[in-house]
């Protein structure tokens, strides 16, 4: 095998550890790559030449590359080219482990930035049929290509990648799953592979939901109040809806009867999640057998099929509309969790059992401005205003509302620059007309920034006094930002916000950077999203992965506690209810591991024992009365950029 000309010495010798077998037989011809799990990053470097003779090294005139192989695991790994500009590489998934598939992917990916869009999940993922894309690394020119990259950041089980191909396209080929055994089962799950737990029957499913049914439901052994607070903490009556009050040198929120009240929470509460089929034209071969067409449609949103909610038509049989939802509220019961957090479904938070949260909808926020709204346009106001009222006016006497978030995560945050370009090359509007206007004293990166800040503060703004007006009630909880706020945001959010909010997908949340939010914005804060996944269900990992699901429970005890030791915490929301779709969400093709259920209406029994342990100790871990749990997971590893290794 003849390696790169360009790659380093200390390259080659790496190369050498290797375990490289090219096969041939049985109209078979590939290269398999051997991840070996003792090692931080793992993966190799294949001469183009070795794989695909004859391939240009110059792709200017193509728009794909395609990728022919098999990987016999769905965690996340990364695909990259040596260019006469340097190593180019993006993030994979595969919906179809241990199966072969085609997977073609845009060249642009490589090429350019990721397009502007409102959130950082739709900016950065990319779903196609067979797999989905994370747009990471730095991208360059596709010239002087001369070799392929596939390396894993800390392997979990030692998985095996086998490419077949590599080719390049003018026009979008089309993935394809090649193997003949469907990827997905009669139930929704994941049909190539086994584990324990996994469902082989319809009797085996039903003596499982009969048995979790027959539980306790012990609600007392959280000590909690009516709306989940605690009811050792009772500081006064109560104003009849949540509030903020900092207590002997601690944050908390105080519940409508004056108790001392943490969120303890979950995002994406709803029934009969984590089974939905999208993108179906162009991949039937990877299901097993669909879901009724009846089940389809009349569900909530769904249009699409659901093996989540045909699973629930099993169990609830008729009622599997009613049933549902009040379930759910028996589980958070025996579990320890008292809200009903962002995206959940209105028919279990309007039920009015326990606290939730609600995120603004409507109000001008678009995908070319990265998460902002021309606020120079006329009668920007007066939307917000009407869409705001919209939202707010059925719930601003309801006492079960926590409160209002405005966004999550805007993906302007450290790209002003790259915004204003976008606003300046684009099509004439108030605010490219305002930009220019500001320009005028001076084009400069600050200058660009203090613009982009001058119009999230508008924003805000704009946006609370409505709040202020339709709803005095309820608390405004902040935007949920996706990346580290520096001080110039915090800044801005102080004056704005009853709480401040940041999504933090981590081992921990460190203290430091806690510690500066509090300090800078004098709020208390509230911790929108985190999560963590593993590899055997045959979803991808989580943007936190752990080695097992065992280590999930010993992850979020580890999290929720180590950041509720910290004074300024008053809420956490996991991420998510449910397993997200096994072949991809509909937006953007994630489909993550990172659920508290299963596809098949099951708790993931590791992970909610720890939901429940931590929920009995809480209020005194916030306290400091009680230190916080402190086993970390084995070699938990997040989503950020790998280190520059092969082999170590």
């Amino acid at each position: 095998m003849r390696f790169s000309a360009r790659s380093s010495v200390k390259g080659f010798l790496i190369l050498l550890l290797l375990t490289v077998i090219s096969c041939t037989g049985d109209d078979e011809d590939y290269v398999t790559i051997q991840f070996d799990s003792r090692h931080e990053v793992s993966g190799m470097k294949i001469a183009l030449e070795d794989i695909s003779p004859g391939l240009p090294a110059d792709w200017d005139g193509y728009e794909f590359v395609v990728l022919e192989f098999m990987i016999s695991t769905p965690q996340r790994f990364q695909v990259g080219f040596t260019t006469e500009a340097g190593y180019n590489e993006l993030r994979v998934m595969s919906y179809t482990p241990f199966g072969w598939n085609r997977l073609a992917i845009p060249l642009k990916f490589y090429r350019e930035p990721p397009a502007a869009r409102s959130d950082l999940a739709a900016t950065f993922n990319q779903p196609r049929y067979t797999g989905w894309i994370n747009l990471t690394g730095h991208r360059t020119p596709l010239r002087g290509v001369d070799s392929i990259g596939i390396r894993m950041h800390a392997p979990i089980g030692n998985p095996v990648m086998k490419l077949r191909s590599v080719t390049l396209a003018e026009e979008d080929p089309g993935d394809l799953y090649l193997g003949e055994i469907p990827v997905v089962d009669e139930f929704g799950q994941y049909n190539l592979g086994d584990w324990e737990g996994k469902v082989y029957s319809i009797e085996q499913l039903r003596e499982e939901w009969d048995a979790e049914d027959s539980l306790p439901v012990n609600r007392e052994q959280y000590g909690f109040s009516r709306f989940g607070g605690f009811l050792e903490a009772r500081i006064d009556e109560g104003t009849g809806f949540f509030r903020t009050e900092k207590v002997n040198g601690r944050w908390w929120f105080v519940d409508p009867e004056g108790y001392l009240f943490l969120s303890h929470g979950v995002n994406c509460v709803a029934p009969g999640g984590g089974g939905n089929v999208y993108r179906l034209e162009n991949r039937r071969n990877l299901y097993r057998e669909l879901p009724p067409e009846d089940l389809n449609s009349g569900y909530g949103r769904r249009r699409v099929p659901s093996y989540g909610t045909w699973n629930l038509s099993r169990r609830y049989g008729d009622a599997f509309r009613e049933k549902p939802a009040d379930h759910i509220i028996t589980r958070m019961d025996r579990w320890g969790l008292n809200t009903i957090a962002n995206w959940s479904s209105r028919e279990v938070y309007d039920m009015n059992r326990k606290a939730f949260t609600l995120q603004l909808r409507g109000i001008g926020i678009e995908g070319g401005l990265m998460g902002l709204a021309d606020v120079y346009a006329p009668g920007f106001g007066q939307r917000i205003d009407s869409a705001v009222k919209a939202t707010v006016e059925p719930y601003r006497e309801n006492p079960w509302l926590l409160g209002y978030f405005t966004f999550n995560e805007p993906s302007f945050l450290g790209r002003e620059d790259r915004l204003c370009d976008l606003v300046l090359a684009g099509e004439d509007r108030p605010v490219k007309h305002a930009l220019r206007e500001h320009l005028a004293g001076g084009d400069t990166p600050e200058r660009r920034k203090i613009f982009i800040h001058h119009t999230f503060k508008i924003f805000i703004e704009t946006v609370d006094q409505a709040l202020e007006r339709h709803d005095p009630n309820h608390l405004t909880l902040g935007i949920r930002f996706g990346q580290e706020a520096g001080n110039e945001i915090l800044e801005l959010c102080k004056d704005v916000f009853d709480v401040f909010s940041f999504n933090c997908y981590d081992l921990y949340p460190r203290q430091k950077m806690m510690d500066r939010f509090l300090e800078v914005t004098g709020r208390p804060l509230f911790i929108g999203e985190y999560h963590f996944g593993t590899v055997d269900r045959g979803m991808a990992q989580s943007l936190w992965q752990v080695n097992s699901q065992e280590e999930r429970g010993v992850a979020y005890r580890y999290y929720t506690e180590q950041a509720y030791a910290h004074p300024g915490l008053v809420g956490t929301s996991y991420f998510q209810w449910c397993d997200q779709d096994l072949t991809g969400r509909g937006n953007d093709g994630e489909n993550y591991n990172c659920g508290m259920v299963d596809v098949t209406d099951r708790p993931y029994p590791y992970l909610v024992e720890a939901v429940s342990e931590t929920a009995k100790r809480l209020f005194e871990v916030h306290s400091g009365t009680l230190p916080p749990f402190d086993m970390a997971p084995e070699r938990a590893r997040g989503h950020h950029e790998i280190p520059d290794l092969w082999n170590q």
